[in-house]
């Protein structure tokens, strides 16, 4: 499991107490000082248009994909406009009915109060919020809990256009009870999944000075801390978290903390005991695929489909789950299931992760057509990245990872360099260590790959490009060792750096 992905743990926010606080600058928001009440409370809970079908709003993504693939220099204005429809159409929000994205949300009730949802179904929830505070304006919770539920739904849908509607009803809630700390926890959550993550260990400190027992902001200051690279503190966040609300946020958090620093089999421990204690359909799919990507990721294939069907007997529509499939098929040599899974995954949800392994996926199989179909996929990743930069959303990690291989490496590195300069972690390291490689630069990128590895977490893409690196510096036993152990740790790790990995290898053979 990885944070780097939407499928990230969830916390919950509860209905907890708060106390009076001076009034934080984002409750001064002018939509919330200088409107009539009445038209406040309808302006910021209606802005909620006819949700487009599956099928238009990932054409409209195509169609702003098929527009960046044919003209790179288009002016401003065009960009402006092709945006506005892609937003318009939903953008990279793809839900169909909205019953499935909301299946993609584990304990999303929790997330935003168990009194508020119908079976965990967000679009219930948002309709069932915007009625209320129509109604009941000055009801700070509800409006609290209303910017939480947009934060998770834009998170299971990708829909980067939600995040400011989630942002003008935190900031109304805080206006009626300053510092509340619903609220604050819901901007600590926002904040997180814009992946500003100074900002939400910010927000999540201060709603636990209010209500320490906040579950949300207790799982919000881990995630923030592990982006941040101080896995140390995470880790004493994790345990504290652990004894004030145990359960299903906390425990999967806790786990990738322990993996992060190398010791898998607590982190399998733990996921367990989070699968036994999970309460509801959402939650066994979460965990379940949780212990799957953990068990792919350690080349134990067989198990994690064994993960990734549990999770998806409790929920047949939990893209995670499928996307782990396809990717445990692919490594296991079911290339033709992989894609097809793959294919699946996309049309319903066209993020960067799926829509790069199915490029790769399309190219390592190479039928006629596979090479434009693979670019395609880039593409869309090209596509998703503008919308999500609309939306306020920093995406350079995403950037470097995917034009590091399929595109611009001049534009990865500026991203790997960018996103290395806000936060210091294994994957930001290992991204500019692996941009660094790709422009040309590999003595500038060993210290960095060196530095990936360096807390004891296992990941055999980040010794794939270890190991690359090492071998273009020169540092032959070095780079047999990286690449052994990441084919020996999990040998499908992709279906192009595998390959890359095992003729790199045969080189450095032929070459003692």
């Amino acid at each position: 499991m990885s944070p780097r992905t939407n499928d990230s743990p969830r916390g919950s926010g509860g209905q907890e107490a708060s106390r009076p606080a001076e009034a934080p600058e984002a409750s001064k928001a002018p939509a919330a000082a200088e409107a009539p009440e009445a038209s406040r409370a309808s302006s910021a809970a209606a802005d909620a248009p006819r949700s487009p079908s599956t099928a238009e709003r990932v054409d409209a993504l195509r169609r702003f994909a098929a527009a960046v693939r044919r003209g790179r220099g288009l002016h401003g204005a065009s960009c402006a406009v092709l945006l506005a429809v892609a937003m318009t159409a939903g953008a990279v929000a793809v839900g169909g009915d909205g019953r499935d994205a909301a299946r993609a949300a584990p304990g999303v009730s929790r997330a935003v109060g168990a009194d508020v949802l119908v079976r965990g179904d967000l679009d219930t929830a948002i309709r069932s919020l915007q009625a209320h505070v129509r109604g009941q304006p000055r009801d700070f919770g509800a409006w609290a809990a209303l910017g939480l539920a947009q934060v998770e739904r834009a998170r299971t849908d990708g829909d980067p256009s939600r995040y400011a509607r989630a942002e003008r009803a935190l900031a109304r809630s805080l206006a009626l009870r300053p510092g509340n700390d619903q609220a604050l926890a819901g901007q600590a959550a926002l904040a997180a999944a814009r992946h500003d993550f100074a900002a939400a260990l910010d927000h999540a400190d201060r709603a636990l000075e209010r209500n320490p027992y906040s579950e949300r902001a207790l799982c919000s200051r881990i995630d923030a801390l592990v982006e941040l690279g101080r896995y140390m503190e995470a880790g004493r966040a994790a345990t504290v978290a652990d004894r004030r609300r145990p359960g299903v946020p906390v425990f999967t958090r806790y786990a990738y903390v322990r993996e992060l620093r190398g010791d898998v089999p607590a982190a399998r421990r733990v996921l367990h005991r989070a699968l036994d204690s999970a309460a509801g359909p959402a939650d066994v799919a979460y965990v379940a695929t949780a212990l799957g990507n953990l068990e792919r990721g350690q080349g134990r294939y067989g198990a994690a489909l064994r993960h990734y069907a549990r999770a998806l007997a409790a929920d047949d529509a939990y893209l995670p789950a499928l996307e782990g499939r396809a990717r445990a098929q692919a490594a296991d040599g079911d290339r033709a299931g992989a894609i097809t899974t793959l294919e699946q995954v996309v049309a319903r949800s066209p993020l960067p992760g799926p829509l790069v392994a199915l490029g790769e996926l399309y190219e390592d199989r190479n039928a006629p057509g596979d090479r434009a179909k693979a670019r395609g996929q880039y593409a869309l990743v090209d596509a998703w990245t503008a919308l999500a930069r609309a939306g306020g959303v920093d995406v350079d990690l995403d950037t470097a990872l995917a034009a590091a291989d399929h595109g611009d490496t001049a534009e990865a590195l500026r991203a790997a360099r960018a996103e290395w300069n806000r936060r210091r972690t294994v994957h930001t390291a290992d991204a500019l260590a692996w941009a660094l490689h790709r422009a040309g630069r590999s003595a500038e990128a060993l210290p960095y790959a060196r530095r990936a590895t360096a807390t004891g977490y296992r990941d055999a893409a980040f010794l794939h490009h270890r190991g690359m690196i090492e071998k273009a510096t020169g540092h032959d036993r070095a780079a047999r060792a990286s690449l052994t152990a990441a084919l020996e740790l999990n040998p499908g790790f992709s279906p192009l750096g595998a390959s890359a990995a095992r003729a790199a290898l045969k080189d450095l053979e032929a070459a003692r």
